[in-house]
């Protein structure tokens, strides 16, 4: 007896079966490369890991006598025509107490572009007790032609660093900021041409 078209329904049946976890397989590295950028990113704002920042309404009530030293540093991607840097080279902070800094950022051409901030801490391990209070870093920047604008940073260093072993041996921080063209730079122009309109016909100023 001829028991071929049997081997061949089961061989079919296996590479469908194949095929199919395959392709889920595919669809799954897919979903989880989209779905590792946020938590990624939460990964990095719990942990401060590679340098990352925290975000905070206000400063503690509790401030340490110990003091550090914050630098500050700034750097434009080539694809961003601006002039950007600290309008000091460092701040020396107690622990809980809130430091106020300034950058100054410059369009150097003849339209209006809108600029990004990256940013990060070194130490690495500092990055989980750094925390912003007011930061340009937030937002997207609009800068007209020629604009010319300060951009104020307001932080402290959680007090709870002194409690913390693997920090005794902190004493300066640096805080750099990257500025990078905007991806969706298009959108955010005509957006902000269109509330300009809006605000001149109404009398008012646009931020």
């Amino acid at each position: 007896m001829n028991d071929r078209p049997e081997n061949d329904k089961g061989l079919r049946r296996k590479n469908r079966l194949f095929m199919a976890g395959l392709f889920g397989l595919v669809f799954g590295m897919v979903g989880l490369a989209y779905a590792s950028v946020p938590l990624y990113a939460l990964f990095c704002q719990v942990t401060g890991f590679g340098g990352t920042t925290q975000r905070a309404d206000a400063a503690p009530a509790r401030q340490v006598d110990r003091v550090i030293k914050v630098r500050f540093n700034a750097d434009v991607n080539q694809s961003l025509p601006w002039r950007f840097k600290p309008e000091q080279k460092e701040l020396t902070v107690k622990l809980g107490e809130m430091g106020l800094a300034a950058y100054q950022a410059a369009n150097r051409t003849d339209r209006a572009t809108v600029g990004t901030a990256l940013y990060n801490v070194t130490p690495d391990k500092v990055g989980k007790y750094f925390n912003k209070i007011e930061c340009f870093c937030f937002t997207e920047q609009v800068l007209e032609p020629g604009q010319s604008v300060d951009m104020p940073v307001a932080f402290f260093v959680d007090p709870a660093l002194a409690d913390d072993p693997a920090m005794e041996d902190v004493t300066t921080i640096t805080l750099s900021y990257t500025f990078f063209r905007a991806k969706d730079e298009t959108q955010v122009l005509a957006q902000h041409a269109t509330q300009a309109a809006g605000a001149k016909g109404t009398g008012t100023t646009a931020n």
